[in-house]
């Protein structure tokens, strides 16, 4: 008899193990799957801190968690429907995540008192093997629906005829259960399937033990009496075009191929391996025929040289890094400050101070970004909002670095580097193109009739709109000039020590930078209503969570306002005009309140912080409750969001 096939608006899975059982690979595969199937998605992978943890410990769990849709959503979700846990210590450092009810998968292979001891447990939290069954009420997993299956055997078990070693065999467990959860929620298989074909395909053995594994899962759950039936979550409305899923970091480093190619510039990346930035150097390396050239440095300090080298020589120069490289390479963005050279500097930043949490995502870079460097050196910051705007954030920065002759920061994050969303792939044609606008002949005319001084190239004139002084490449004749992280004299650039030059020159490199706000489209605000006393300003990868938080306030039938802020400095023309509009303003940040302090200094507005520093998103919910605190104060009234849909739960 066919098993029930249940209608879901709404999904999230959390699959977690040891980082050695494949936990991101499953969580990638089911994302791909779900992408192809057609549904909106976002992900949250999240990796141990350690790069080899000892195996069963807390320290040690990686986990992959993937909310999935037919509806427009905006996180991965505060709390999963399902866990898939490989171990006592997946199971431990996830079950304070889950609301009740939840369901939980369970290998019960590794659940051995030695494994249990190194998670913390004095004894197994697994229904039946409790010593005193009488005490199953009180169970840790009570409040759950459970399911306890021996992956590992099965597995071992599925795939014996093609003579792997045990230990071979059971890492397929994790293919085994990716298997069985795409039974669950109808997911197609052919991706997976060819997927493992190409991987493997020079291991045969290996090869055929996945596909097996994968398919003997997907079988199991056909055929088990564990499970009564499916569930279908239906493909998201998506306006026309080509998708594909797509992490933060490559739709990043596509958007600086993008950018090479609308401004007609060949791209030099000088970089320095880091977390969680790596990725970026990895994808930029395959796109030689772009004329992307990469350069895996000696360190961080000559990945920027290499790349400010690389600038003066008429090249798009770019540099990728994570907050401890940011503050190795400041006196190189300075030097880029004083020569007035194209630069993109991407910080994908995470957790700090110093080595901190190197896997884990946060946003404590901004103030850095905006004044960590010696002397009065301002940079343009962009900031993206979520994966797939990595790519137009990309192509932002290198339109502003090109365009004002300056180092822009770009500051992205772990969450947004390694999550990932559908992307509709852009037509060349809806991209900006980007002029670089180079020098071609001398610009400043000889001392008069008669002089036999002949007309000259002065490298520090300046657009009268723009502020921008002239790029020229090397080489060209009659446009010989030198520059240096010496003071320049103004439009000729010869060394000055001139008091009131070094003044002047100090104010026009803080004035270009200003005119940036020229260039700005005015900021969209989100008040539909347009009876909004509370304007939620954020910026970067708190726009998911601030989205779904604003979401479920408005479904329990108040008013509140958003706005998002994709450049940080210079800011908006029109965002003071907009602040003081408000009676509340609140800020969440993954930092202890560094937008709020520059809002606070800048406008004069009494911005108000939530701030969280743990590694991980901001939680909706959790915003939810005080946006909807400070509705009750500003209009007077009594905010209740317990009947609320959930915030991010089908309209």
């Amino acid at each position: 008899m066919p098993k029930q096939v249940q209608q879901l608006d709404r999904v999230i899975i959390r699959f977690a193990g040891d980082s050695g059982d494949g936990m991101q690979l499953t969580g990638d595969r089911f994302t791909q799957e779900s992408a192809v199937f057609g549904n909106d998605l976002v992900t949250l992978p999240n990796f141990p801190a350690e790069i080899r943890a000892p195996q069963g410990t807390l320290p040690g769990v990686s986990s992959f968690q993937v909310h999935i849709a037919d509806h427009d959503i905006l996180t991965p979700g505060d709390a999963p429907d399902v866990l898939v846990a490989m171990n006592p210590a997946a199971l431990k450092a996830n079950l304070g995540d889950l609301p009740k009810g939840a369901a939980i998968i369970v290998d019960t292979h590794d659940f051995t008192p030695r494994n249990l001891q190194k998670a913390g447990y004095a004894e197994s939290p697994l229904p039946g093997d409790s010593a005193d069954p009488a005490g199953a009420a009180d169970s840790p997993l009570a409040d759950y629906q459970v399911h306890t299956l021996d992956l590992t055997g099965m597995t071992v078990e599925a795939v014996k005829e093609f003579g792997l070693s045990r230990k071979d065999a059971a890492r397929a467990k994790n293919m085994f259960a990716l298997g069985l959860v795409s039974w669950m929620y109808g997911r197609p298989t052919e991706p997976t399937t060819a997927f493992l074909e190409k991987r493997f395909a020079k291991v045969p053995p290996i090869r055929d033990a996945n596909i097996a594994a994968f398919t003997a899962g997907w079988n199991f759950g056909e055929t088990t009496e564990a499970f009564v039936s499916s569930y279908e979550i239906k493909p998201a409305p998506m306006a026309p075009g080509t998708y594909r899923n797509i992490t933060g970091n490559l739709a990043l480093a596509y958007g600086i191929v993008a950018a090479g190619v609308r401004s007609g510039l060949p791209v030099f990346l000088g970089s320095y391996p880091i977390t969680p930035a790596s990725d970026i150097l990895h994808e930029l390396s395959k796109h030689k025929a772009f004329g992307v050239t990469t350069f895996q440095a000696e360190d961080e300090i000559a990945g920027i040289g290499g790349a400010i080298g690389a600038a003066f020589a008429g090249s798009l120069g770019v540099t990728t890094t994570s907050g401890p490289g940011i503050a190795l390479k400041s006196e190189s963005i300075g030097l880029a400050v004083m020569t007035e050279l194209p630069l993109v500097v991407v910080d994908v930043q995470r957790g700090g101070p110093s080595t901190g949490l190197p896997t884990k995502t946060e946003q404590a870079d901004l103030l850095q970004a905006m004044y960590g460097r010696n002397g009065e050196a301002p940079v343009p910051i962009v900031a993206p909002a979520s994966p797939g705007d990595c790519f137009d954030a990309a192509l932002e920065a290198a339109r502003i670095a090109i365009t004002y002759r300056t180092p822009v920061m770009l500051l992205s994050d772990g969450y947004l580097a390694n999550g990932s969303e559908p992307w509709r792939i852009p037509e060349i044609s809806e991209l900006p193109s980007i002029d670089p606008a180079f020098a071609t002949g001398p610009n400043h005319a000889s001392a008069g009739a008669g002089s036999d001084e002949q007309d000259s190239f002065w490298p520090y004139l300046r657009d009268e709109q723009t502020l921008a002084r002239p790029w020229a490449v090397p080489g060209t004749p009659g446009l010989e000039h030198r520059i240096g992280g010496l003071e320049k004299g103004d439009g000729h650039g010869n060394i000055s020590y001139d008091p009131a030059n070094h003044d002047l020159m100090v104010r026009t490199r803080a004035a270009k930078v200003a005119r940036v706000a020229d260039s700005l489209p005015p900021l969209e605000i989100d008040d539909p209503s347009g009876q909004a006393r509370v304007l939620v300003v954020g910026w970067g990868s708190t726009y998911g969570p601030i989205g779904a938080a604003i979401r479920q306030v408005r479904k329990a039938g108040y008013h509140v306002a958003q706005v998002h802020l994709r450049h940080l400095n210079p800011f908006p023309n029109d965002l003071g005009e907009i602040l003081t509009a408000y009676d509340k303003v609140l800020v969440p940040e993954m930092n202890l309140g560094q937008l709020s302090q520059l809002l606070r200094a800048r406008y004069l507005v009494d911005a108000i912080g939530f701030n969280v520093v743990r590694g991980l998103p901001i939680k909706a919910a959790e915003l939810a409750e005080v946006i909807g605190q400070l509705v009750a104060a500003a209009e007077g009234v009594i905010v209740d969001l317990s009947t609320a849909p959930d915030e991010e739960a089908r309209s």
